[in-house]
């Protein structure tokens, strides 16, 4: 996509022209900065990845206004651009100050849309402050909040459409660079706010935009740190859980005061039936349980924070190595993301795009990642994504994982200290001697590998093929099991789906021990958005 840029020349009004050079400059200035910003990322979480999270939440709005382009003729109307904007920064944010930043798009959004001059856009800078901090569970001064709240009260007097931009802006940088005294954890580690350092780059390719002068530079990012001592030491939540979600407001409402009560930096942006949720929590499975319970959850994103990710941070230094899984089902999300996985969820019939995979190697945020497509159907993309990810400077291995149990062998005898390539060569060994398999049920009569089925009729899949046609499902899982054991096998791991009934796990269970004594069974919940059963033989 080509990004356009609007002449050099101060503007009186904002225009689509000009909308769409903005979203131009912003990206490529959070192109720019992106790893000074993801260097100096200390709060809520100091996972290093502030700058590649507004990037890439930046990217998709610029994306959405490309794309409105692409569809008018000539040039789509002000008001439809700035609502690409928003909404492709809703359906894109990525983490706390991404989320955040859609929210503050998306106030303008609405001002923006009945006008652009200097005096609309000094009161969508004051929509868009208030917006944000009612999106935000426990608003907290010195972070994005404090610095949009400032650059909104330095032009809350309107006037021309580049003094209100100006202002701005000035206000901004002056409340950023107050914020390392305003936070303890920003003083200790003697930096500003990543979030606001984010928010001043954005509104610094606004300036640009109206008068076609590169903006003043935003404050010094590093500080005087803290003594050690001066400051206690903060521990937070194991996961971060970022999903879309489908639902009316009344049932958001009851959203948020489940999610406050599970953790923490909560973040519930959006409305008119689509909201971006953001929290970081403990128990990753009742987050996205919360969502299911509330509406209609898709787009699951689970990222385990690293074991110290703090020191790296400070050095403004990637993590060494993370794996990123694909995965149906939030139960196999969580497990994943409890042995340290960046997982991508899949949903039935939706699978993800090259794009998406490709966010979840960024938002590992490491110098070399372990790629587990766990589909056939995703080699192809899985692929793709490597190699742009490896055009960044990350170093991929994509490890041909053609089924969930796979993955799960694999990420069982990961070992992060080991070096690379013997990992690799480990996990891609302990993939390949793990046969897989599935039962599905047959939604239409069809000819398969088996016969004809029914629709209705339990299929039993192995390595991708119909080898048992069966009408009840725990016959059929017995008579998958039996041929796939007939080859001889160690360890058998079944993986069952919420709507599986509850006795045929134990059923299987005692199945093997009846008749293989020297086998071992393993059981995982794959939660809801699962096949009913997947096995597993090693």
């Amino acid at each position: 996509m080509s990004r356009a840029l609007h002449p050099f020349e101060e503007l009186v009004e904002l225009d689509a022209e000009a909308v769409r050079s903005w979203c131009a400059r912003s990206l490529d200035a959070l192109g720019r900065e992106r790893e000074e910003i993801d260097a100096i990322n200390v709060y809520p979480v100091a996972d290093g990845d502030t700058g590649t999270n507004l990037y890439l939440t930046a990217e998709a709005a610029h994306q959405a206004v490309e794309a409105v382009f692409a569809a008018s003729a000539p040039t789509p109307d002000t008001a439809e651009t700035v609502g690409a904007m928003a909404h492709g920064a809703l359906l894109g944010a990525r983490g706390n100050s991404g989320t955040i930043l859609s929210q503050l798009l998306r106030g303008m959004a609405g001002v923006l849309a009945d006008g652009c001059d200097g005096d609309h856009l000094a009161r969508a800078l004051g929509e868009a402050a208030t917006a944000a901090r009612r999106a935000v569970a426990h608003p907290v001064e010195g972070t994005i909040l404090t610095v949009a709240s400032a650059a909104a009260g330095a032009c809350a007097a309107g006037g021309g459409l580049v003094d209100v931009a100006r202002n701005a802006h000035d206000g901004a940088r002056t409340a950023l660079a107050a914020t390392s005294g305003q936070l303890d954890v920003l003083e200790r580690a003697g930096v500003v706010d990543a979030g606001g350092r984010g928010l001043v780059t954005v509104l610094g390719a606004l300036l640009e935009t109206v008068t076609g002068q590169t903006p003043p530079p935003a404050p010094e990012a590093r500080t005087t740190p803290a003594p050690p001592e001066a400051c206690p030491a903060e521990d937070g939540p194991a996961y971060e859980v970022i999903y879309l979600l489908e639902a009316g407001d009344e049932a958001v409402e009851l959203l948020r005061s489940r999610l406050d009560a599970l953790g923490e930096s909560l973040v519930v942006v959006g409305g008119d039936g689509l909201w971006n949720v953001h929290v970081h929590v403990d128990d990753a499975g009742a987050a996205v349980e919360a969502g299911v319970e509330a509406g209609r959850p898709h787009r699951i994103r689970i990222t385990h924070f690293a074991a110290d990710p703090a020191a790296a941070s400070a050095r403004g230094e990637r993590a060494q190595r993370a794996v990123v899984a694909v995965v149906p089902g939030e139960g196999l999300a969580g497990l994943c993301a409890e042995a340290g996985a960046t997982t991508v969820r899949t949903l039935p019939g939706e699978q993800p795009a090259g794009d998406e995979l490709l966010d979840a190697i960024r938002r590992a945020h490491a110098r070399e990642v372990v790629l587990l497509p766990n589909d056939t159907d995703l080699r192809r993309a899985a692929a793709a994504a490597a190699e742009r990810a490896r055009a960044e400077g990350i170093r991929v291995a994509l490890i041909p994982t053609r089924a969930a149990v796979q993955g799960i062998a694999a990420l069982a005898v990961h070992e992060p200290d080991r070096r690379f390539d013997e990992d690799v060569v480990a996990m891609t060994a302990a993939a390949g001697a793990t046969r897989y398999a599935e039962l599905a049920v047959a939604e239409r009569q069809s000819f398969t590998s088996a016969g004809v089925c029914q629709a209705g009729d339990v299929l039993g899949l192995i390595e991708g093929d119909v080898a048992v046609i069966g009408t009840d499902l725990t016959e059929t899982a017995r008579t998958v099991l039996d041929r796939m054991l007939s080859a001889g096998g160690e360890l058998v791991t079944l993986v069952v789906a919420d709507d599986t009934p509850p006795g045929l796990a134990p059923d299987l269970e005692a199945h093997v021990r009846r008749g293989y004594l020297a086998v071992d069974t393993t059981t995982y919940h794959a939660g809801a958005g699962a096949p009913p059963l997947l096995i597993g033989v090693e």
